[in-house]
């Protein structure tokens, strides 16, 4: 009986946690001010292009006019404006796309503010802005908000998706240490102690 009991225990913080992880990956993912919506309508390129979420969570859509999508995830959204542009539509071809507006700085050849896919990686961000420069280190990149370093991992080939990254974050790509990014002046330096010892021994 009281394994039963520990059992029946088990299985429900078990789907307590899942619930809550589902739930936070569904805010995660929700839309946020600064967010832009990327909608592309089947042969009807008036009604298609990018819009911005304002930090009230409204979203300026053709013929749908000041729309509330703060706090929607990007699949409720779709089926949403799906059944909004039917009134409009013979037709259900509908893509709604969610991009981040994030900045990518630090090592980088071109650093600035970029909009990215959830379906791009960290390597797609950072090719964005020029790729890293030679004093970039791309085994470490920071994930910073608000001035202050997340504590995540990056990788990569670590897709955005699968990330907390919101719009106004930055991707920031420190610069290797000294020595690694001269190694060959050390080796130089060291080859040239090495002789010198030598010299003096003899």
């Amino acid at each position: 009986m009281f394994a039963a009991r520990a059992r029946r225990i088990i299985f429900l913080v078990g789907f307590l946690l899942c619930g809550l992880a589902g739930s936070a990956a569904a805010q995660a993912d929700a839309l946020r001010g600064g967010d832009i919506i990327r909608l592309r309508i089947w042969r009807e390129p008036d009604l298609s292009g990018e819009f911005r979420v304002d930090d009230e969570g409204v979203a300026i859509l053709p013929r749908l006019g000041p729309t509330q999508v703060g706090g929607q995830a990007p699949a409720a959204l779709t089926a949403r404006l799906v059944e909004a542009y039917a009134e409009f539509l013979q037709h259900r071809s509908i893509e709604v796309v969610l991009l981040r507006r994030i900045q990518v700085l630090g090592a980088v050849r071109n650093p600035g503010l970029y909009s990215v896919e959830p379906t791009m990686t960290v390597a797609d961000a950072l090719a964005l802005a020029g790729g890293t420069t030679t004093e970039g280190n791309p085994r470490r990149i920071d994930l910073i908000r608000g001035g202050r370093r997340l504590p995540v991992a990056l990788a990569a080939d670590t897709r955005l998706a699968a990330t907390t990254i919101r719009s106004g974050d930055q991707l920031f790509v420190p610069e290797r240490n000294w020595l690694t990014r001269n190694t060959g002046i050390v080796t130089t330096i060291i080859a040239g102690t090495i002789s010198l010892v030598i010299a003096l021994i003899r």
